[in-house]
């Protein structure tokens, strides 16, 4: 097992300090009465610094298993660091002054301040991409590891890459016209009006379509996916099957393709005006047919399982965490 000092330590760092964010914005959210857009002032912040501590300390560990373009990969990391602080300085000076830091055009230091985020957004996501492919071209002797840690890496890159859908005009800012004019140009939701009725905590809406639903999802298969991987891992004394690696590999396999298919099956109900609370015929048959054909995998993988496989293979040596 990789000890966390062999993790990037601006990364590690940066991950301490969002959690500091996180209990002081928990703290915005009991003291500070401001609503903005139909949520509590202080949400934004809080779930951005969670999202941060999560997606950094993965990338961290991650990081350790490069074989190929360490320094390359390091660099990353920083670029990552960099564009997620002025990210998280420009979300906590806006709620300061009571205003919107996504989509805010009202006045050109609001302009200003959301180009800028708008331009950290995509480098942050270009250096993530930067760590994929060299995880890609990694030579991670465990096959269930190199897996989950491609898949849920890749899967994270296309959930990210939602949240650029948010920054285009929505239906109704076209239909106003003069956007040189407008306030606010993009939105979280699709078919009604950001702020209206919502989800509690998620603050996703229950009344039109939200890309902030697989947006979140997506990112963070890049932790969903490896847990999975720990868990089977962890369970596998307890399970002969899983004490194969080869069925480790077809479960993350199964599990790799379930997901994508999850957030392939969120985008089009978000980008179709649909809650995701109120899912419609279609979208439940689409679901249903998603966790069949999961769960079908997941039989057929432990029904393949090697009876002789040694409890521990010597794919099984090489850390998952």
């Amino acid at each position: 097992m990789s000890s966390w000092r062999t993790w990037h330590r601006p990364l590690v760092v940066f991950s301490a300090a969002m959690a500091a964010l996180a209990v002081a914005s928990a703290v915005g959210l009991v003291v500070d009465d401001r609503v903005l857009a139909g949520a509590p002032i202080w949400a934004k912040p809080f779930k951005f610094s969670v999202s941060f501590v999560a997606y950094c300390l993965t990338l961290a560990w991650m990081l350790t298993l490069l074989t190929h373009g360490r320094r390359i990969g390091r660099w990353a990391g920083h670029a990552i660091v960099l564009t997620g602080l002025t990210e998280m300085v420009i979300i906590t000076v806006q709620v300061v002054r009571g205003k919107r830091s996504h989509f805010n055009t009202a006045t050109a230091f609001d302009t200003a301040l959301w180009n800028a985020m708008g331009l950290t957004i995509v480098v942050l996501w270009a250096a993530t991409l930067v760590i994929a492919v060299l995880l890609l071209r990694a030579r991670v002797p465990d096959r269930p590891t190199a897996l989950a840690v491609r898949g849920g890496l890749l899967i994270a890159l296309a959930g990210a890459a939602l949240g650029f859908l948010m920054t285009l005009p929505s239906e109704s800012q076209r239909a106003a016209g003069d956007l040189d004019a407008a306030d606010t140009i993009g939105a979280h939701s699709v078919g009604v009006p950001d702020g209206g009725p919502s989800m509690a905590l998620t603050g996703w809406s229950t009344t039109g379509g939200d890309l902030r639903v697989p947006h979140f999802v997506g990112m963070h298969a890049l932790q969903l996916i490896p847990l999975l991987l720990m868990a089977l891992v962890l369970f596998a004394p307890r399970c002969a099957p899983l004490r194969d690696a080869g069925v480790r590999l077809r479960l993350v396999r199964v599990a790799v393709g379930g997901y994508a298919a999850l957030v392939a099956l969120i985008t089009w109900q978000a980008l179709r005006g649909q809650p995701l609370v109120h899912p419609d015929g279609i979208t439940l048959a689409a679901a249903g047919a998603i966790l069949a054909a999961t769960a079908y995998g997941a039989w057929r993988a432990l029904r393949l399982a090697d009876p002789a496989a040694p409890s521990r293979t010597a794919a099984e040596q090489e850390p998952v965490a």
